[in-house]
Order: C-alpha cells, then structure tokens, then sequence
C-alpha cells in the first residue's frame, strides 16, 4: 500500500508514527501535531485500510515506533440499532490495531471515551473507575479498551470528550449555523462535559509519547466543566449571533442512545506521568473559535 508520509525538518532520530483513522476530524489534527513534532508520520483512512482486518492491521504497524488508533464508530445513535457493526470497528479493530501494534514493537496510543462511563457520578471519573456504559455506543468503545489492554502491553488509551474541530461536523458549528437561522435555540442544561478541542487532544497525544509516559489510561479533555447550554452561548457569542439560547432538559431532546448527563473526567494520571492537562476550556474555545468557525 502506497503511503503519504509527511516530515518536517528534524535534527537527530525521529520516531516513525503510523495514524489510523487519520481522515477524521481528530485524525487530521494528531497528523498535523506529530508533523509540527518533527517527527515522521504516515497517516491512513478507512478507504486505505479496513482495521477490521487483521491481516491488513499487522501489516500496516510494521516498521512503525508509534500507532495512534483515531478510528471509531462514531454515530452514537445508530450503533444502538447496528451494535454488531459497531464493535466490528470500535472492538474487533481496536484489537486488530493493537495487536499489529504489538508485533510491531510499536507503542499503541488508542483513543476511547467519556461513554464507557455512566454518567451518574457527581464528581470527576478517576482513570481507575470502573467502566459502566449505558449505551451500545460505550458498550463497544468499553469491549476496544479491554482488547487493547489485552494485545498491547505498551499502550495509552487516552479517553476524550465533547471533541469540536475544525475538520468535521460539530456542535460548535451546528450551533453557529442555528444561530445564523434562528432567533431562538434551545439547548439542553443538565448535561455537563468538558468542551475539548481535537488541536489539543492531538498535542496532548504527542506529549504524552514525548515524555515516556507509563502505559495506562489517561483523561484527554479540558479542565473545568461546562454543560451544553453554557457551551451554546460561548460559541453563539463567538459567531457573532444574536440568538437567545434558551436552556432546557434532556427529556426534550430523547435520543436512542442514553447521554451521560456528567462526563467530567479527572487528569491526576497526566499529572502524575509529569503531563500538563489541557488548559481550561473557556480559554481554549477562545483561541480555538476562529479556526473552528472558519472565521480565522
């Protein structure tokens, strides 16, 4: 399979990373992070290679010091309808990525989720707490982290959460477009997250291989918390728009998939492996605003 490889001027050995995934949203900004390292980096799609095949993973990981898995399921709704579909991909892959990963010698950087928890805690998930998915979604994602743990001896599952990015759909942009086309938008208030950039997520992924960190389970999202209403009104006040943002509950926006109405997640493994956490999100929605809403 013929590979792009991106590099940028580098002094002395780099590492050679392989992004699974690397066409989605996340993907895009953990190639771009790893480019600006110095490092070498090979970024694959699904169309170039299926992570439900295990053969084809474990030939894709050789040669590679680094194998970040940005590949998910991610249509949180259907999968509760295409469960099996969806642990093909967030399951089955994940450990064919893992595994490959493994012969290959090459450390496993697997990104998860705040749905493999059940949302009903009132402070923040430790990275030690014990997986409670109330979704098919999180059931899945959970059953990746396992395999993971399990193929991989050297790995880092990093979970995220309320990712918004420049490359894909996201609340902040729905939520800019709604307030172009609307006088009013109401949004939910009793879900409370952590709005988390993908340009930081992929930062974080990079300095957390930079600095060795101790395989283990790590919290990849802004400090401090925010429910989606609070969110709205920051991305409403940075489009520009005029909208009233009107808070409501879940029971008026029922979905297939149960949300988690607390997706705090805590960040004392990245303290303690000497990683910074992400910076408050408020403060990073500021910065992030202009290029997320194409206003930069």
């Amino acid at each position: 399979m013929d590979h792009g490889t991106t590099r940028t001027g580098s002094t002395g050995p780099s590492r050679r990373w392989l992004v699974v995934g690397a066409g989605g949203m996340l993907g895009q900004d953990v190639v771009a992070a790893v480019a600006a390292s110095g490092d070498e980096v090979v970024p694959v799609d699904r169309r170039s290679l299926d992570v439900t095949d295990p053969s084809a993973t474990a030939a894709a990981a050789r040669g590679f010091d680094v194998v970040v898995n940005c590949a998910a399921w991610t249509a949180v709704d259907d999968a509760e309808s295409q469960e099996p579909a969806a642990f093909a991909v967030n399951g089955t892959g994940a450990a064919n990525v893992a595994r490959g990963a493994a012969r290959a010698g090459a450390r496993v950087v697997h990104v998860s989720t705040d749905y493999v928890f059940d949302g009903r805690a009132s402070t923040p998930y430790a990275e030690d707490a014990a997986p409670a998915p109330r979704s098919a979604y999180g059931r899945t994602k959970a059953a990746g982290e396992w395999a993971v743990r399990a193929e991989a001896p050297d790995h880092l599952v990093v979970r995220t959460a309320w990712l918004y990015g420049a490359h894909g759909a996201c609340f902040p942009k729905t939520m800019a477009r709604l307030a172009g086309e609307r006088d009013e938008l109401t949004v939910v208030d009793d879900q409370v997250g952590q709005p988390t950039w993908t340009v930081d997520l992929a930062d974080l992924v990079v300095r957390l291989v930079a600095a060795g960190a101790p395989s283990g389970t790590y919290h990849g999202t802004s400090s401090g918390s925010a429910s989606w209403y609070e969110f709205a009104r920051h991305v409403v006040a940075s489009a520009g728009g005029s909208a009233r943002v009107v808070p409501t509950t879940s029971e008026g926006f029922v979905r297939p998939a149960p949300r988690p109405a607390y997706s705090v997640l805590g960040h004392d493994a990245l303290r303690a492996a000497g990683v910074e956490p992400i910076g408050a999100w408020e403060e990073r929605w500021a910065l992030a605003a202009p290029t997320v809403l194409g206003r930069g």
